[in-house]
């Protein structure tokens, strides 16, 4: 009975349809995101090549005063790609995974970014979360909406009611036909991103992997949950598309507007302004003020003193960290907003099973904004090691030509962020088992209704 009824689905030219078209999508969402991938990866090899050459050029050109060398020397920071990017592309094709910067003011260099055009970043990219967050539930619902409806309506369910001994078992295994066809068709689609984008098979993956199983059982548990309340199959599919469209459109809408306003980041404007004019108004103040500020935070240099001369590279750097300094209160405030917006999102995506999927595979796949801010402090901590590096260099006047500049490396951040998993399975587990549960029920109760 159970391999009849599965020739019988398989066969429904719908049925295959519906499929050949996910697949389709699954694949060019593969591609798409091995390009990604083959482009951060091209990115990070050319920025090594880059560098060096740009090091070697720079030397040459000024060989004589390293204050002036390291005006123009910007160093690289790489954000580290984790393969599964590939699949949750996320907010790495907004924010840059290469941050170069000199050991000038940091905050007017920290949120440079690429040109991108802005049409491209409207639309977004068809990456796999998108496939399986929006694609999967539209066929799961074309799949299992007319499931006992339809047969009641051509009077047909009479007679499987009569002739089957377990009409409620019958039920169960015809959903079940669909639940292994869709794993099935997602789990074709894992292991041939595995094989495209190099993923390799670890923990993440398989968390990733499990997220996505979850997430597809939440989408069947919430079909059975409606065809099981003895409604017409008109009713049961547009209950569903209304659930689809509230999950997926209206309420991550609706949550992102209120985060927004909840926390507004004018501090990404006041802090460049506030970085820019803390260091130009030096320029007109006695020097002593500066360098008197400019030691009490670095009071290890106190005995270069203050210097004699109109102008000197131990002057410009001090004004240049004033600027930072200057605009730590604008930074801290638009690095806590930020922070705010990502941990009052995941509360409350606790509720909302499809933004919880979204937010924690763009997590396991560290192309979300928790990651973005990690590596922001990455690149604070990188700067300040490259100030104290090249400042007693600067200020004792030291030859260029003294310093191994061979050996300078561009460096690589990886993010040490552990996986939760309570916290990632979880939400999806509890609904799942609610909505599935509400479904058994009726279904029990409904299922001798003619």
């Amino acid at each position: 009975m159970l391999t009849l009824a599965f020739k019988d689905f398989i066969r429904s030219s719908g049925v295959r349809a519906g499929l050949f078209f996910l697949l389709t999508a699954g694949v060019v969402s593969l591609l798409i995101g091995k390009q990604f991938l083959d482009r951060q990866r091209q990115q990070a090899a050319e920025i090594t090549v880059y560098q060096k050459e740009e090091i070697r050029r720079n030397v040459k050109f000024h060989p004589d005063e390293m204050g002036l060398l390291l005006y123009y020397m910007p160093f690289a920071l790489v954000n580290e790609t984790n393969s599964l990017s590939g699949l949750a592309i996320g907010q790495r094709d907004v924010n840059p995974s290469v941050q170069r910067v000199t050991i000038r003011a940091l905050e007017a260099q920290k949120y440079d970014a690429g040109l991108t055009n802005p049409a491209n970043l409207l639309l977004g990219n068809l990456d796999f979360s998108f496939v399986l967050i929006y694609l999967f539930p539209l066929l799961i619902i074309a799949f299992t909406y007319n499931l006992v409806a339809e047969e009641r309506e051509n009077g047909t369910w009479k007679i499987v009611a009569v002739q089957s001994r377990h009409p409620f078992r019958l039920v169960l295994q015809l959903v079940a036909i669909r639940v292994f066809v869709m794993l099935g068709v997602l789990v074709a689609l894992l292991a041939l991103a595995a094989f495209m984008l190099g993923i390799p098979v670890n923990a993440a993956f398989g968390a990733f992997g499990l997220t996505s199983v979850l997430y597809l059982l939440f989408w069947f548990a919430v079909c059975f949950w409606i065809t099981s309340l003895h409604r017409s199959s008109s009713f049961n599919a547009m209950a569903l598309v209304m659930i689809w469209m509230g999950l997926l459109i209206v309420w991550p809408a609706a949550v992102n507007n209120s985060i927004e306003n909840r926390y507004p980041v004018p501090e990404a404007m006041n802090t460049m302004v506030k970085q820019r004019k803390a260091y130009h108004e030096k320029w007109d103040m006695d020097k002593q003020v500066t360098m008197d500020r400019f030691y009490a935070h670095y009071p290890q240099f106190k005995t270069y003193g203050l210097p004699d001369e109109s102008f000197s590279w131990l002057w410009y750097y001090a004004m240049q960290q004033m600027g930072d300094d200057e605009s730590a209160e604008q930074s801290a405030a638009l690095r806590e907003k930020l922070l705010q917006r990502e941990v009052t999102s995941r509360h409350i995506a606790w509720l909302v099973p499809t933004l919880h999927t979204q937010l924690y595979l763009n997590e396991l796949a560290q192309s979300g904004l928790g990651n973005q801010l990690r590596f922001l402090d990455a690149v604070n901590g990188f700067h300040e090691k490259k100030r104290l590096s090249f400042y007693p260099k600067i200020f004792g006047k030291a030859p260029v030509r003294a310093t191994n500049w061979a050996a300078i490396r561009v460096e690589t951040f990886a993010d040490p962020v552990p996986t939760r998993y309570a916290e990632l399975f979880m939400p999806l587990v509890f609904f799942g088992l609610l909505f599935g549960g509400l479904g058994w029920i009726g279904l029990k109760q409904n299922v001798y209704r003619l």
